[in-house]
């Protein structure tokens, strides 16, 4: 096994802001070696800095996650390095167009579907064997509230998120028996840019910050977590 053995090793998706940076940090400062996915560059090398500053350390991956094939081969990069994966943090989403379905263009509906779903199912079997290579494997994904709803306009996400809930549950059960538990997190309002590009009128002042959140991914990424094939909401402490 590689470098790192002994430690914890994460992978986050999205995570070069929002949520997925704050999951990145909460767990880079409980211990874990963090491998940060994203697009964005600059985003993932402000991460790392801020991660570095506070003591702990990352890996950067910039990664189109509709780059199916690099997909594949992140888990064959992960076993070389440290021959297993520990906790996956499964954040990145589009929102797509709020829009008519009748509306929504093809290409919105694929990107939907390639990114939400398709994305995550490729990561499943590229890091499904990572994971059971660790002492207790932790898979989580996240949802929203709209994948149980039926509201006007938000067709787009919410079918691909409720194909999402769908994936990772039916993975839940199929791990049931393991070292992995996957489960799945509905954060609610929190004052993320996709927030703002939903919800223009709203003001994010009245929102919690995605560090809030931070805590309690870590908890559901530890191995005492035993709960699987769970949907948890995210509720703000008054």
């Amino acid at each position: 096994m590689g470098e790192d053995s002994s430690r914890r090793i994460a992978l986050v998706t999205g995570a070069s802001r929002g949520i997925g940076r704050a999951a990145a940090k909460a767990l880079a400062a409980a211990g874990a070696h963090v491998i940060l996915v994203a697009r964005t560059v600059g985003g993932l090398e402000e991460a790392d800095d801020e991660i570095r500053k506070a003591g702990g350390s990352a890996t950067l991956v910039p990664l189109n996650l509709k780059d199916f094939d690099a997909l594949d081969r992140l888990g064959a990069s992960i076993f070389e390095r440290w021959g297993k994966l520990d906790a996956f943090f499964a954040n990145a989403g589009v929102l797509g167009a709020l829009t008519p379905l009748t509306h929504l263009e093809p290409k919105t509906f694929d990107d939907l579907l390639d990114i939400n779903v398709t994305a995550n199912w490729r990561l499943i079997r590229s890091l499904d064997p990572l994971l059971r290579r660790s002492e207790a494997g932790r898979a989580l994904f996240i949802s929203s509230g709209v994948a149980r709803k039926h509201v006007p306009f938000w067709g787009g996400y919410a079918m691909s998120k409720a194909a999402l809930e769908s994936l990772a549950l039916t993975y839940a059960a199929e791990c049931q028996g393991t070292n992995i538990k996957a489960n799945l997190l509905n954060p609610g309002p929190v004052r993320t840019a996709m927030r703002a590009k939903a919800m223009p009128g709203e003001d994010p002042e009245t929102l919690p910050l995605p560090e809030l959140l931070g805590p309690l991914i870590v908890e559901m990424l530890s191995p005492s977590y035993q709960k699987n094939g769970e949907l948890v909401v995210f509720k703000r402490s008054s």
